[in-house]
Formats: structure tokens, sequence, C-alpha cells
């Protein structure tokens, strides 16, 4: 199980990129509508403006049911042995354990 400190950090994370998603993605859009340097020097000022924290590269996927940072799969949004404990008694609709 994840320190609850590291899993309250993450969805602080969350939060702030919800929160600037919107003023990052105008501000993207301008950049490119832009031709003149100068320009684009400002827009890519007002990127650099919002917390560092709000970028969508420091977010980090985890377990959702222990907070484990590390091999998480995507679709069910757990770990790996998390995933097989579930697989094992039957808890995942449509997913089989291979057996060769």
């Amino acid at each position: 199980m994840a320190r609850k400190s590291l899993i309250q950090r993450e969805r602080k994370k969350q939060k702030l990129e919800q929160k600037y998603h919107l003023i990052r993605r105008s501000s993207k859009k301008e950049l490119g509508k832009v031709s003149s340097l100068s320009d684009k020097w400002e827009i890519h000022g007002k990127l650099q403006s919002p917390p560092r924290n709000s970028a969508p590269t420091r977010l980090h996927r985890r377990c959702f049911l222990t907070g484990r940072p590390r091999a998480s799969y995507r679709d069910f949004r757990l770990s790996g042995h998390i995933l097989r404990e579930k697989v094992h008694a039957c808890l995942l609709p449509g997913a089989t354990r291979s057996s060769w």
C-alpha cells in the first residue's frame, strides 16, 4: 500500500491539471496560429506561467485499490499483482487466465 501522502499529492496534481487544462490547450492553439517570433515568445511565456504540477506529464497512473505507482494496467486501473488476484478469483469479467 502506498503512503497516503503520496496518493493525496497525486490527487492534488490531478485537480491542478484539470484546472489549467483549458488555458494550456488554448495557448497551444494560439502558438500554432502565430507566425511572428516575438508573439510566439509571449505565448510561450503564458504556457510557463501556470504551476509546474499542473502539467499533464507530471501525472502518474496509480492502482486505484493500493495506490501502487508501477505496473499499473490502464484498462483495469489495477496493479499487476492485484489484477492477477482478481482474475484468479473470477472477479473481472472477460479476463481469462493464461495456461500453457
